[in-house]
């Protein structure tokens, strides 16, 4: 709304709304000491892109940093890359996600933008997710592996038509299921010929769940993600074993657990380092060794009990671009 200066208008004009973000993600400083630095680059984007919205989130994986809101991938990629480029900062970003409506018991209607915050399941009667209508254009010869990552997606096919040597295909999914690497898939089957764009066509409910990570018994709260009953095992499952092959050992074992509620749905474990304790024992009374084992075993349960994990920087990076297959 444009106002003179010296007679300003109180109202916006009639009809006008703020633009609501599509999708979310955290922002977090590779190096914490860059976390002003950070909050005065988002300050600066956002004074020339009103979509473009973002507010402080603390994490006890990642420490400092911000919840932000887009109006699609591309937005989001592009705000990255300026971040990086001409604010020279080197940035961490969770999982994308996207706005679920939560209806519950008492009848309110609550927006979940982070996953890590979603209450009690007692509480929820049901989830609604948002859905898009996506439109293809490929080549013939990459038509089938493409219809495959549709379908593998929770797709619905709407049309399939040919517009000369290409095919389009309409199909209906889940946001969810595009945000995450939905396009790169795309790419990659298709030799990058294929081409993509979708458009919004509201909520649905879907039977979705909230998939927890623990290392060593402590969620891992930017690792929490929503994904849908059918799929949860095999993603808890590809993250336990991605991070069993980038958290390093310790003096003791650490487990690592997918979780559903308190249902635990997959588990990996690290195996202790191992110090040889009866080496300066020569000979002597079994007994002594024994004795020994006993008191290193004990102590590795001590180092469990109040033992904390510290999980690597590029761990979260490649848990997050974990490959499912």
């Amino acid at each position: 709304t444009i106002t003179d200066e010296r007679h300003p208008t109180a109202e916006a004009l009639p009809g006008f709304r703020e633009v609501q973000p599509v999708v979310f993600c955290g922002l977090f400083p590779v190096d914490a000491a860059k976390f002003e630095d950070l909050r005065a680059a988002m300050g600066r984007l956002r004074l020339n892109d009103a979509s473009f919205s973002y507010e402080m989130e603390t994490s006890a994986a990642l420490g400092f940093g911000f919840r932000c809101g887009f109006l699609g991938l591309l937005h989001l990629e592009i705000i990255q890359e300026r971040l990086s480029r001409e604010f020279d900062l080197d940035l961490i970003a969770t999982a994308p996600s996207v706005v679920y409506g939560l209806h519950m018991r008492d009848g309110s209607i609550m927006e979940l933008h982070n996953p890590a915050d979603m209450p009690d399941v007692m509480q929820i009667l049901e989830i609604h997710e948002p859905w898009i209508e996506a439109t293809i254009f490929t080549p013939d010869e990459y038509l089938g592996g493409i219809l495959k990552l549709c379908q593998d997606r929770r797709g619905i096919q709407k049309e399939l038509s040919y517009v000369g040597a290409r095919a389009m295909i309409k199909y209906e999914l889940p946001l969810n299921e595009v945000v995450f690497d939905f396009y790169d898939r795309l790419k990659s089957i298709s030799k990058g010929y294929a081409s993509f764009d979708y458009n919004q066509i509201g909520r649905r409910e879907g039977d979705l769940v909230k998939l927890s990570v623990l290392v060593n018994d402590e969620p891992v709260d930017a690792l929490s993600m929503l994904t849908h009953r059918a799929r949860a095992e095999q993603r808890g499952r590809a993250m336990c074993e991605k991070l069993k092959d980038l958290i390093p050992r310790q003096m003791f074992k650490i487990p690592i657990q997918a979780a559903i509620g308190g249902k635990v749905i997959a588990r990996e474990t690290i195996s202790a380092m191992r110090k040889d304790v009866t080496a300066k024992c020569y000979g002597g009374d079994a007994s002594r060794k024994r004795k020994l084992l006993d008191k290193q075993k004990a102590g590795k349960k001590r180092m469990r009990q109040f033992g904390k994990v510290e999980i690597p920087q590029e761990a979260f990076v490649a848990a997050l671009k974990m490959d499912e297959d």
